[in-house]
């Protein structure tokens, strides 16, 4: 089975009143989508930043908690993709995506157990997602953010490469580029307030916002 895409849908989502309805459509769309979610960290990420800032946590235990934190919003998107399933490995994550259910993967137990990446804060869901992506064989990630892609001086960016990526600020975490370089995945920067982009992007392969061409 080979999935159409990894999703990780990213923490800043639930900021905003988008999320509800972007879930909705993950739900609508795994029924015919073979689709893996892996969930971002956001604002249980951010209470293990804190941590870290008032208690100089060293880097292993941050990494371990806010990987604990991205398992927190894996079961909060849990309660809003209707009919999805959470799992904890690779293998019951293909066979459920497959099933016609999108799969939400709770990340800290196989990451903590591979142990594939820095302990850093510049390794954040996005390249945990692309590892997850590589790993399972898929080569479309879906970055669903809270902006409309990476932002120029003056305007989005379309396309760019993985070389024009690592001289790119924000949007996605300081590591990804690092990780981009050795892999062959089709990246998708896309704003989930917008689940239509989501639908558009599968359905035909394009749609607003920046598409990180393969290494």
């Amino acid at each position: 089975m080979r999935l159409d895409a990894v999703l990780k849908v990213g923490g800043s989502l639930s900021r905003g009143s988008g999320l509800a309805a972007l879930c909705s459509e993950i739900s609508r769309l795994g029924e015919t989508h073979p689709l893996l979610v892996v969930p971002g960290g956001g604002d249980f990420a951010e209470q293990v930043r804190e941590a870290d800032r008032r208690f100089h946590l060293n880097s292993t235990a941050a990494h371990r908690m806010a990987l604990l934190g991205m398992d927190q919003y894996g079961y909060l998107l849990n309660q809003l993709i209707d009919g999805s399933r959470l799992c904890a490995d690779l293998a019951s994550s293909c066979e459920s995506a497959d099933s016609g259910s999108a799969a939400i993967l709770l990340p800290s137990a196989l990451v903590i157990q591979k142990d594939p990446l820095p302990h850093s804060w510049q390794v954040t869901s996005d390249t945990i997602a692309a590892w997850v992506c590589q790993c399972v064989g898929c080569n479309r990630l879906i970055l669903l953010k809270d902006v409309d892609g990476l932002l120029g001086p003056d305007e989005l960016i379309s396309e760019m490469t993985v070389e024009q990526l690592a001289e790119h600020t924000g949007g996605v975490d300081e590591y990804l580029s690092t990780f981009l370089k050795s892999s062959a995945l089709d990246v998708w920067v896309i704003n989930g307030s917008h689940p239509e982009r989501l639908s558009e992007l599968l359905g035909t392969g394009r749609t607003v916002g920046t598409r990180i061409l393969p290494a």
